[in-house]
């Protein structure tokens, strides 16, 4: 077990809420996981489906108490998500007691902060956020040159708009992006439709037309449980 130093102890998280669940998305999606979501986000989103997180009251918790959390699932993947988990000081403590006791962790980040100070071995799953989520602007584009093979660039797309957008800045920052031999050397891409303003066989038909190596994702959490909102 993880020997936690005086300054982690000190300062507690924001968290918004704790659940065990199956991981619906990015490349693990059907894994178990256990979620760690932390309130408060530097953005606003206009398609967020987790504005409850900066919306609604939060609790204090200490990284003992979460990962004590984690303790109790220790076959499970770890994901820590938000709202936006790098506002918090504290997280990169989080972090780092969680690679201490070897899990396998994934943070989902919105890609407007530096991923400079994330543990080498934390899986990083960011956004790149298109035009229509209204936060294209606020990107720090220096994160392009962060991502490993190992990482993961999500673009939630909502209109033919975001598609064109996302495949010219994908085509400037990251080569290759039509080139199946370079799928394994380059970090993983997936575009994800905002269901309610694009169909998903659209979006698929887009990819198909351009012959680009990304990744199709749907969200398994609203197939298995399209009632609920969240805490899946």
């Amino acid at each position: 077990m993880a020997k936690l130093r005086p300054d982690c102890i000190a300062e507690p998280l924001q968290v918004s809420e704790l659940f065990y669940s199956i991981q619906g998305e990015s490349t693990f999606a059907g894994y178990p996981c256990a979620f760690i979501r932390l309130a408060g986000c530097n953005l606003r989103c206009s398609y967020c489906d987790a504005r409850y997180t900066y919306e609604e009251k939060h609790r204090l918790m200490a990284v003992e108490q979460l990962l004590a959390f984690t303790r109790q699932h220790p076959a499970a993947l770890v994901q820590i998500t938000g709202g936006e988990p790098l506002v918090q000081e504290q997280v990169y403590f989080l972090l780092e007691e969680l690679m201490w006791e070897e899990r396998l962790v994934l943070l989902e980040t919105n890609g407007s902060i530096s991923l400079r100070r994330v543990p080498p071995k934390v899986v990083k799953i960011m956004d790149l956020k298109c035009p229509d989520s209204g936060m294209s602007d606020q990107m720090d584009l220096a994160n392009f040159k962060l991502l490993t093979p190992a990482d993961e660039l999500k673009c939630v797309i909502s209109s033919r708009r975001d598609y064109d957008w996302a495949v010219a800045m994908l085509r400037t920052h990251i080569p290759a992006l039509a080139d199946p031999s370079a799928i394994r050397n380059r970090v993983k891409i997936l575009f994800s439709p905002v269901t309610e303003k694009l169909a998903p066989a659209q979006l698929a038909q887009w990819l198909l037309d351009d012959g680009l190596q990304v990744r199709l994702q749907l969200q398994l959490h609203r197939t298995l449980w399209p009632d609920k909102t969240r805490a899946f």
